[in-house]
């Protein structure tokens, strides 16, 4: 196939990035090619799929997929993960702005392999609010950090059934029809959270999520819980950073690359 690829991840979250530059992969069935690239142990796997894209406005855009398929409108560790991919292939400098599905993202290089993006505005803000979940009354709040997220805080973050109560709620009539992301958050230090994610898309729990743990922070420094910068500490034990400044929303965090290859036909013949 001559496809070249990178695996990266981002905190936890880990992502397929192909550079399309050139047009070679606009003839490809995606949503039959990325579910089985993104299959864990009979293919690469991943849990989002992004394509890297001329822009005529800023140094590149993106299409972002879920591992299922799907298309988001944004992911923050793919976006940390996608600036860094940008640097290292001569696409960006050390800031750039590129484009996705929710608006202009502006990134910077950090030391080592960290990343900061700034992302979009938040939006539809929702508070405290009852969700009846089964018979059971769940306090919930949420918020649009560039994807929908529900954010939920719990007691015992570690032993907390993430799958159970995130799919529930991701597919709650409330938030139909486009569904929601899910955080289950603990307070663990001043300004630290522990933070697990449900993740739409994934249709399971993910080892990071980036507008996950900024929709997190964003609600726990409204009730009061922490104050900005917020560290989270993510399922996969690696740490990320959410800075609330002047109404602006930055998350920085590691982006590795992992390993580099050619794509196989034999990754997609299962």
């Amino acid at each position: 196939m001559n496809i070249s690829f990178y695996k990266m991840t981002g905190s936890g979250n880990d992502f397929i990035i192909i550079d399309n530059r050139d047009g070679k992969m606009n003839d490809i069935n995606l949503n039959e090619f990325i579910p089985k690239v993104c299959a864990r142990c009979v293919s690469v796997g991943a849990d989002g799929f992004i394509l890297i894209e001329n822009s005529d406005n800023v140094d590149f855009k993106w299409q972002f997929f879920n591992s299922d398929g799907s298309v988001a409108e944004m992911c923050g560790n793919g976006s940390r993960c996608a600036a860094r991919f940008a640097y290292l292939n001569g696409i960006a400098g050390r800031k750039m702005a590129f484009e996705t599905i929710a608006g202009i993202i502006e990134a910077e290089i950090m030391d080592g392999f960290n990343v900061k993006v700034q992302l979009t505005d938040p939006f539809d803000e929702k508070i405290d609010y009852n969700l009846n979940l089964n018979g059971e009354e769940l306090t919930v709040s949420s918020i649009n950090t560039g994807v929908p997220h529900a954010v939920v805080d719990v007691d015992d973050i570690e032993n907390f059934d993430v799958v159970k109560y995130g799919r529930g709620i991701r597919f709650h009539e409330f938030y139909q029809p486009a569904g929601t992301n899910v955080n289950f958050y603990k307070k663990i230090g001043e300004n630290k959270l522990k933070v697990r994610t449900y993740e739409r898309g994934v249709e399971n729990e993910t080892m990071a999520c980036g507008t996950g743990s900024v929709a997190t922070s964003i609600v726990a420094v409204k009730k009061g819980i922490v104050k900005s910068p917020v560290e989270i500490e993510t399922s996969s034990g690696l740490l990320l950073k959410v800075y609330l400044e002047n109404g602006k929303v930055y998350l920085e965090g590691e982006a590795r690359v992992v390993y580099t290859g050619v794509l196989n036909r034999e990754a997609l013949e299962y």
